[in-house]
């Protein structure tokens, strides 16, 4: 049973623009850092998983210099209610703690996410929709269900119940 809702940003994007009230997680390609935005809908979430390993554009989250990205590179960073911690350089997966993430409220953060396409459209350092596309996000809510959603060329992952 669904439990946990997290709606994305005050216009009507993610679960809102879904016509439910579920789990949706936004990618903002940024610099110098991209964006995940989440604010929460029905429920309390526990923490959010990002799943590069199926999307289109091979991405990683590019996270020390002279590693495996491209250029600039960013360590995740807490943007208000996450708990940032380590993330290995071109990890393909994070899982986020959230504090406090209860009905109503907001939280992103920040990091580096680069693709490993030879022919990028935008260049490895820039992350476009149809890149994410494939990529997974799973949210766990405060009773441990796992509600998993996949990335679209829109760069939202969305879990309608």
């Amino acid at each position: 049973m669904w439990k946990a809702g997290l709606i994305l940003l005050a216009s009507a994007t993610g679960a809102q623009a879904a016509g439910c009230n579920g789990a949706a997680l936004q990618f903002v390609e940024s610099a110098p850092r991209d964006r995940f935005e989440l604010s929460i809908g029905a429920d309390v979430l526990r923490s959010v998983t990002v799943d590069l390993r199926g999307s289109k554009g091979q991405l990683i989250f590019d996270t020390a210099n002279g590693g495996t990205g491209v250029e600039v590179f960013q360590p995740l960073r807490d943007e208000g209610g996450t708990q940032a911690g380590e993330v290995a350089d071109g990890a393909e997966v994070i899982k986020v703690a959230l504090r406090d993430a209860r009905a109503g409220g907001r939280a992103a953060f920040s990091i580096d996410v680069d693709d490993r396409l030879t022919a990028s459209e935008l260049g490895q350092i820039r992350v476009t929709g149809g890149e994410m596309a494939g990529a997974s996000a799973t949210f766990e809510t405060e009773g441990g269900e796992m509600l998993v959603a996949v990335f679209d060329g829109n760069n939202r992952a969305v879990h309608c119940p």
